[in-house]
């Protein structure tokens, strides 16, 4: 019996429909259940662009690491809120410009942990990791990731539509900032997440919320922006997904700007 099987009855709660597992159908992937299918149309239904607008999230992801990996000379990455394994992950981009990259993964989806064992595998140069955690434990991800990051080194921390997922009370703004504290200086934050600036966009939302399990908390993109705060913004600041440095990619697919980010430097 394979480990997806073993895992299936008890954890991956197949009846109820999760947010990596959506995100997976409206990035066009197969990793998913009928009540994620179903939310992914519902979704797509009161907001048409939701789809493309997740595939802009997927292209900044790239265009983040080039530049980490490349013109910032990073080799270590810690990914949180990894989400199912899809083309161009993380480790990939990052290893083909440096191939001795060392990456962790965190995620707390068992299905994520099932696919990252049999997906996320480094290349003979660098290494590859998987934390099972919750972005609201971030003590525990620091203390796992350090079995294979070395934190007296840069280190590039990627938040990509994960603290969305933590409302106000949870205080996601400090998460962040207790992550970047114990990076060293010359590390970065790359950054994005939803906004609240489409009545249809908030309507869809609030739907999903309604059946899924975990809830996604759109936000105004200035509160976005202080998740930066007390580092150094680079060019070309906090924008919309497709204007961050457009240079280090392809075009992305056309969506209105309802997904902000930012990359910056811990000084």
């Amino acid at each position: 019996m394979g480990l997806f099987e073993q895992e299936k009855p008890d954890r991956l709660r197949s009846d109820r429909p999760h947010s990596a597992r959506v995100w997976n159908y409206l990035l066009g992937g197969k990793d998913n259940y009928p009540p994620d299918r179903e939310v992914g149309e519902a979704i797509l239904t009161t907001f048409p662009d939701f789809a493309a607008v997740a595939r802009q999230q997927r292209v900044f992801l790239g265009r983040a690491v080039r530049f980490l990996a490349g013109e910032a000379g990073v080799r270590q990455f810690l990914d949180v809120g990894t989400g199912l394994p899809t083309a161009d992950n993380t480790h990939e981009v990052a290893q083909r410009i440096a191939p001795e990259s060392r990456i962790v993964y965190v995620d707390h989806d068992p299905l994520v942990l099932v696919h990252a064992q049999a997906l996320l595998t480094s290349g003979p140069e660098g290494v590859c990791d998987y934390v099972e955690a919750d972005v609201k434990d971030p003590l525990r991800i620091l203390e796992e990731a350090a079995r294979t990051l070395d934190f007296s080194r840069p280190v590039g921390l990627m938040l990509l539509g994960i603290m969305g997922q933590l409302p106000d009370e949870d205080d996601p703004w400090g998460v962040v900032r207790t992550l970047v504290e114990a990076l060293p200086p010359g590390s970065y934050l790359a950054l994005s997440d939803g906004t609240d600036t489409s009545d249809a966009l908030n309507t869809a939302v609030a739907a999903y919320n309604a059946q899924s399990a975990h809830n996604y908390h759109l936000r105004p993109a200035e509160d976005i922006a202080r998740f930066f705060d007390g580092l150094e913004l680079l060019e070309p600041g906090v924008v919309r997904s497709a204007d961050w440095r457009p240079h280090l990619s392809g075009p992305m697919p056309e969506a209105p700007a309802h997904a902000v980010c930012g990359v910056a430097r811990k000084p």
